[in-house]
């Protein structure tokens, strides 16, 4: 199972236990943190529609907060004598994709098993 996200005005192609590097996000080293699903494919079952999609959850765990590599931004015009040299660092988060989807599928069961631990108890306290 995969899915499709968007963040920082990108798409990746996340799974569970792939780390990637995306656009600085504002969360504290270990937070988990939720990304907006757009596909998700789960076999031959594909959903592309992202109004749908968008009820998978894809959750992820921010593993460091890091600038990444120098890039050189030069201007230059011929014969104006004119030369501009600059660099960017940008700021981004490595996060490593904890489930894809699992969050849907679990709260219905764990809300079955909280009524039928309450419905026991009601009934000894009549």
């Amino acid at each position: 199972m995969y899915a499709i996200v968007k963040t920082g005005g990108k798409q990746y192609k996340v799974a569970p236990g792939d780390k990637l590097n995306i656009e600085k996000l504002d969360a504290a080293v270990g937070d988990k943190v939720e990304l907006e699903a757009i596909c998700v494919v789960d076999g031959a079952n594909v959903e592309a529609d992202p109004a749908k999609a968008a009820a998978t959850k894809v959750t992820a765990i921010v593993l460091e907060q890091f600038k990444g590599e120098k890039q050189l931004v030069f201007k230059f015009k011929k014969r104006k004598n004119y030369k501009k040299l600059r660099g960017h660092r940008q700021q981004l988060t490595r996060v490593q994709i904890e489930a894809v989807g699992a969050a849907k599928a679990e709260k219905p069961a764990a809300k079955k098993a909280a009524k039928k631990a309450e419905k026991p108890a009601s009934e000894d306290a009549e």
